[in-house]
């Protein structure tokens, strides 16, 4: 799990992964569930009585448990989803980190398996491993998550704090949110668009499991959790977010097919920039540190040196605010974009975007 931070008025939330080890930990607490290629996500069954719904979450864990694992790393431990029969999960970038070796544990139990990193895609925070010896191995069924709904009952699934195969449930708290997890340690600083925000308790280790409706299907996988300033930099109780299931699954294909992301459906304005810091110790805007030859910064006139401070409208003091405001737009569309020049002039360009390298 990574952590994301918020202020309690305006929501900022710092972001934090959730992977980890029970070593680390500090509030222990349950959590979320997997499988690849099975279209719609089915709204949660109704439930006449308490003992009806207690029966559907019986049924759901039963099924959906087997298909997650635990994966161990040199420096942490975080979750993941069976995503087929041949050994391939689905995981998150910061679960596996740097390493290219790791150990996977099912959730029921058994002998570790060594496993292997077929590719990772940290600016999507996602990753695919496989394991040498698939023989045994339950694939989940994924749903569409496009088809979630505000209120729908879901679990988590995982192994928060190496507590291996626990499950926490909750609701869908919200759709469409865009976050940003910051860049330290394991971290990718990876941005995540549409995400999914949920009640159910996300905490460290959670990172790569499964967020599984009623239908026990993933329409998910937990990523972040949100931490509020107020309590010390705690956990901020009941906000965590998954990557959609849509998301996940079709990066997971590509890497299985070509062993590699080959589209990452992300736009990018062709720069590598760095946060500027004003004179009052605050950011100020995105400085050009390169622009890629014949990118769309590049052939609006964008060059090393200027400093970007909006897209479209929107302040960019950041980095991860300009991150969170291309993860909302399309590779080949346009956006207006507000630079300052080196000797203080302003003005503003039109790029056409061109695609994330994945």
């Amino acid at each position: 799990m990574r952590m994301i931070v918020a202020s309690a008025a305006a929501a900022a939330l710092l972001i934090s992964g959730c992977s980890g080890s029970i070593s680390r930990a500090t509030p222990p607490a349950s959590t979320p569930a997997p499988s690849p290629a099975s279209p719609a996500s089915s709204a949660p069954a109704s439930a006449s009585s308490p003992h009806a719904l207690e029966a559907e979450y019986e049924r759901v864990i039963q099924e959906v448990l087997p298909s997650i694992v635990q994966i161990n790393t040199k420096v942490g431990l975080g979750s993941g989803i069976v995503y087929d029969s041949a050994g391939h999960i689905v995981t998150n970038a910061h679960v596996v980190g740097e390493a290219t070796e790791m150990e996977v544990t099912l959730a029921t139990g058994g002998t570790a398996r060594p496993a292997r990193l077929v590719a990772s895609f940290p600016a999507g925070d996602l990753a695919v491993i496989k394991v040498s010896d698939p023989n045994g191995l339950a694939p989940a069924r994924f749903g569409d998550s496009a088809k979630l709904r505000v209120g729908q009952i879901v679990l988590a699934m995982g192994n928060p704090l190496g507590l291996s195969g626990s499950v926490t449930n909750g609701i869908v708290s919200a759709l469409g949110r865009t976050v940003s997890e910051p860049q330290d340690g394991g971290a990718p600083g990876a941005t995540i668009a549409n995400a999914i925000q949920t009640s159910a308790a996300i905490n460290p280790g959670n990172s790569g499991g499964a967020l599984v409706d009623l239908s026990g299907q993933v329409i998910g996988i937990p990523t972040l959790a949100a931490t509020d300033p107020q309590l010390g930099g705690g956990a901020a109780p009941g906000i965590g977010f998954a990557i959609p299931s849509n998301t996940a699954t079709d990066i997971a294909a590509q890497i299985v097919k070509d062993g590699k992301v080959t589209n990452s459906r992300r736009a990018a304005l062709g720069i590598a920039g760095r946060t500027v810091i004003g004179p009052e110790g605050t950011p100020v805007g995105v400085g050009v540190v390169s622009v890629t030859r014949g990118g769309g910064a590049a052939l609006a006139g964008i060059a090393a040196g200027d400093v970007i401070v909006s897209v479209n409208g929107t302040d960019t003091p950041t980095m991860s605010a300009l991150s969170e405001i291309l993860a909302s737009q399309k590779p080949g569309g346009q956006a207006k974009v507000e630079v300052v020049k080196p000797d203080g002039s302003t003005g503003t360009v039109t790029v056409t975007l061109g695609e994330l390298d994945a």
